[in-house]
């Protein structure tokens, strides 16, 4: 398997999952510049975390205009898979790869702590390493992860199966005490239709080693690696 992680401007989680990939894959990841006109030959891209060109205009609103986001697209179009992480998962949704929107916090506050995911579903390649209704803990840590959708969008998500991940307690009770930022429905992660595309804001990737304090995230990699092998 070979991955490629798109680097831009502000990117700040770049090299936080490259490090999970090559733990995974035994191998580095290729690192793309924003500029580059092509991609080179890979089996998963992802789309980083961070603060893509400073998030001026809107989070992830520049970086969807990028030299390479073109590239990305027709490789998610083509059936590759594409994750977004946190400013990614903002990139895919202003490229038009993922439906909705990632809203301010309903704080309004910067949040950045450990939260309790509900994996919705093993059947896709991002979450083979899990177990449908299997709790794990992964970090959040953004300004604008307030996932929104019309009530017809969501309820088509519902219907196709293209929630990926929801914020819970520790039981795996899905409760609005238990969302962070205010996301319709408990959301923290989608598909795309043909669940080759993955958006969520937390970060697999930060507890991804027993020495970053857990590594729930890790199983995602592993998964990952497994399936596109």
């Amino acid at each position: 398997m070979q991955a490629a992680v798109i680097v831009f401007p502000g990117s700040n989680c770049d090299r936080d999952v490259a490090v999970a990939l090559e733990q995974s894959m035994g191998k580095p990841p290729i690192m793309v510049w924003h500029k580059e006109n092509a991609l080179p030959k890979a089996d998963l891209i992802v789309l980083p975390g961070g603060f893509s060109y400073g998030d001026y205009l809107r989070c992830g609103a520049i970086a969807a205009h990028a030299n390479i986001m073109p590239a990305v697209r027709d490789a998610a179009e083509r059936g590759t898979a594409v994750l977004g992480i946190c400013n990614g998962f903002q990139v895919l949704i202003e490229a038009g790869l993922l439906p909705g929107a990632l809203l301010r916090n309903r704080s309004l506050k910067y949040l950045c702590k450990d939260v309790t995911l509900k994996v919705e579903t093993a059947e896709s390649v991002f979450t083979a390493g899990y177990r449908a209704g299997q709790t794990i803990t992964v970090p959040i840590a953004h300004g604008d992860g307030n996932y929104f959708l019309d009530p017809d969008g969501v309820q088509q998500m519902e219907d196709e199966g293209r929630v990926a991940f929801r914020y819970c307690d520790a039981d795996g009770a899905v409760t609005d005490a238990a969302n962070p930022n205010g996301s319709v429905a408990n959301i923290a992660g989608i598909f795309n239709e043909k669940r080759n595309v993955l958006g969520m804001m937390p970060h697999p990737e930060r507890l991804s080693d027993p020495a970053l304090g857990g590594n729930d995230g890790r199983a995602m990699f592993d998964g990952l690696v497994g399936a596109l092998s």
